[in-house]
This record gives C-alpha cells, sequence and structure tokens, in this order.
C-alpha cells in the first residue's frame, strides 16, 4: 500500500495552488507600485520634479545649522537668565515642601490618609505663620526698634573706650565718619538708601508671598509632582530612576526639616540665655536673628553669636559679656558634635570638605540662598554619582 501511494499522481490543482497566489500577490504589488507612479507622476506635474536631497557635509549647510544652533542656544541662556528669579523661587518653594513632606509622612504613619495628613500640615504651617506675625513680629520689631534707638549710646560708650580713642588718632576713623555724615553727599545717599531698603522690603514680601503659595501647591501634590519628573525617563530605566530620585527627594526633606530643627535649638538656646543674664528686653529679637543666621552653613551660627555677644557687652557689663562669649563657643561645639549630626546622619551623608566646598560655590552663584541649597544638591550628586557612575565603572 506504501508503493502504491506513492505512485499516486498528485492533484495538479493542488500543486498549482500556491504558484497562483504567488503569481496574485505579484499583481497586487504590480497594481500598487503602478498607483504610487502615478501619484508621483501626478505630484510632478502639480509641484515639479524634487531634487537631490542636501548634503549635510556640505560647508553652507553646516555652517547654516551651526548658526541656527547657535542662535537657539544663545536665546535659551537668555530666557533662563530673564526667569532665574522664578526658576529660583520654584527650587526654594520645592525644598522648603521637601522637607514639609516628612511631617506628611508621619501622620500617614499614624493611619491618617495622605489629604488629611496634607490639609493637617498645611493648616498648621497657616497657623504658625499667622502666630508669628500676630504674636512674634509686634514683639520683635518693639525690641529692634529699642536696639536701634540705644545704637548712638553704645558708640558713644565706644568712643570713650582708650583702644578706640588710640584708633582713632592714629587713623581718625571716627572723625572720618562724622564728616561723611555732615556732608551733603549723605543726605542724597540716605534717601536713595531709604528708597532701597523700602523697596527691598517689597520684593521680600511678594517672593515671600509667592514662595509661600508654590509650597502650599507642591506639599498638596507632591506625588503627582515627582511622578511628573520620573515619566521624562524611559521607560526602561523609569523604575530606576524613580528609586533613585525617591532617596534624592528623601535627602533634601531630611536636610531641611533637620537644618530647622538645628536653628530652633539656637534659638531656644539664645532665648534662655539672654534671660538669664538679664536681656530680657532684647532676648525675642536676638533670638530670632540667631535662628535665622543658624541655618546659613559654616558661618551662620559665628554671625548669630557674634551679635548677640556685641550688644551684650554694649548694654550690661564685661563680666555679663564673657558668660555670653563663653556660652557661645562651648555651645558651638555642642552644636557641631552632637546636635548636627544627630539630626543631619539619615539625611545627608557628605564629606565635610565637600560641604564646605558646595557651600562656596551656592554662595558664590545665589549669595545665601545658594549656599542654603548647595548642601543638599550636593549631597544628592554624590549619591548619584555612587549609585551610578561608580558602580557602572565597578561592572566593567
Amino acid at each position: 500500500m506504501n508503493a502504491g501511494s506513492a505512485d499516486r499522481p498528485q492533484d495538479p490543482q493542488k500543486e498549482a495552488a500556491p504558484d497562483e497566489e504567488a503569481a496574485s500577490d505579484e499583481a497586487a504589488i504590480t497594481v500598487d507600485e503602478k498607483d504610487e507612479k502615478d501619484d508621483e507622476s501626478e505630484h510632478e506635474r502639480r509641484f515639479g520634479k524634487p531634487g537631490p536631497p542636501f548634503d549635510r557635509r556640505a560647508p553652507f549647510l553646516f555652517g547654516l545649522l551651526l548658526g541656527l544652533g547657535l542662535l537657539t542656544a544663545y536665546a535659551a541662556g537668555n530666557l533662563l537668565t530673564t526667569m532665574g528669579s522664578v526658576i529660583l523661587q520654584v527650587v526654594v518653594s520645592l525644598f522648603i515642601a521637601s522637607g514639609i513632606n516628612p511631617m506628611v509622612v508621619f501622620l500617614q504613619k499614624r493611619g491618617l490618609p495622605r489629604p488629611w495628613a496634607v490639609l493637617t500640615v498645611i493648616f498648621g504651617v497657616l497657623g504658625a505663620l499667622a502666630l508669628f506675625f500676630v504674636a512674634l513680629v509686634p514683639v520683635i520689631s518693639d525690641q529692634v526698634a529699642k536696639i536701634s534707638a540705644n545704637v548712638p549710646d553704645w558708640t558713644e560708650e565706644l568712643q570713650r573706650n582708650e583702644r578706640i580713642q588710640q584708633l582713632n588718632e592714629d587713623y581718625q576713623i571716627l572723625d572720618k565718619v562724622q564728616e561723611y555724615v555732615a556732608s551733603g553727599d549723605f543726605v542724597s545717599t540716605a534717601f536713595g538708601g531709604a528708597l532701597g531698603v523700602g523697596l527691598a522690603v517689597l520684593n521680600v514680601l511678594v517672593t515671600a508671598f509667592i514662595v509661600t503659595v508654590l509650597t502650599l501647591y507642591f506639599i498638596a501634590s507632591y506625588d503627582r509632582t515627582k511622578h511628573a519628573i520620573y515619566q521624562l525617563a524611559p521607560a526602561s530605566r523609569r523604575d530606576r530612576v524613580t528609586k533613585l530620585g525617591d532617596r534624592v527627594f528623601d535627602g533634601i526633606g531630611g536636610y531641611v526639616s533637620g537644618a530647622f530643627v538645628v536653628a530652633l535649638c539656637a534659638g531656644l538656646s539664645t532665648l534662655v540665655l539672654l534671660f538669664a543674664i538679664g536681656m530680657g528686653e532684647y532676648a525675642v529679637a536676638l533670638a530670632f536673628v540667631v535662628m535665622i543666621t543658624d541655618v546659613i552653613p559654616m558661618i551662620g551660627a559665628t554671625i548669630g553669636a557674634v551679635i548677640v555677644c556685641a550688644i551684650t557687652f554694649a548694654t550690661t557689663d564685661l563680666k555679663t559679656g564673657i558668660i555670653a562669649v563663653v556660652f557661645y563657643v562651648a555651645y558651638q561645639q555642642f552644636e557641631n558634635y552632637v546636635v548636627y549630626p544627630r539630626v543631619m546622619s539619615r539625611a545627608v551623608d557628605i564629606p565635610g570638605v565637600i560641604t564646605v566646598i558646595a557651600a562656596l560655590i551656592g554662595a558664590s552663584l545665589l549669595g545665601v540662598v545658594g549656599a542654603l541649597l548647595a548642601i543638599p544638591a550636593a549631597a544628592a550628586v554624590l549619591m548619584l554619582v555612587r549609585e551610578v557612575f561608580v558602580r557602572a565603572q565597578d561592572e566593567r
């Protein structure tokens, strides 16, 4: 049966079927090509036959594209320069929102849903600002006015000092100051300076309002903002970018909240010191100054201590001034080696020399704000270098 089946002739229609299908496909392709050629010929009759493509290596075309690229880069640079203040406000608001977010996470861990946690934190921040302006601003303003009114008396006290008198005899410092004040140029400078100070105060208030509003928006849409940033990464790398980005944002939030805690400790310690040594009439204002200056990396704590010690020497006796100096020397050591490491140990992992370099670079670029943002930015860059570049080098 196998031989018979092998000798059985095949059906010629089955053998011809594949050939017919191939022929029909070729005929269909031929018809499509003919239609395309007809379309191209019709297009050429209406608009003309296109010439050969430009040679991208041609000097003229290369120079034209290079010039357009330079003009585009120049326009983009001017645009960024014009928008510099707005970009800075957005960055500062995002940093502050990252610092407030740990409080939202804390409430979430206690069982509060995130919308209610965000709402609670927002009302808490607004309440704290309202309490500050209603309760503390009048006290600070009154104490600052008292300090300003006592400045002439303190200047006279300095003039009675033998060392100051000797310096005045050698270099005529006080005489030059008095001559400058008595000259007509001082009057115009003073009025111009007063106008400039008024505009600066107005600018600070407007900037503070904008930053506050942006911060509230960012904290309300914190997760959506991060997700939108992560969506810019390719899908194949989005998971890794998300994890690294979360670590960066957590580090920034930890640093901002930690800096606030450290500054608050410095302000409260100053408040206790001033009440203890009998300077309660200036305590709140000077404690607020110390808290603000303590946020500045490296030199902020020293600036606040110098201001308080100078006023202490001018308003009290030598013994009280020495007590203030000893207190700040001891407290700065306690802050540098106990408070700061404990608060910042989980926020930033950055060597001391990089901290100093980052703060100097940030201060040279953006002033005090740059110095504040430089340390968490440097910590984020160092973490990315360790996790991306160094790890890639180790795997080679």
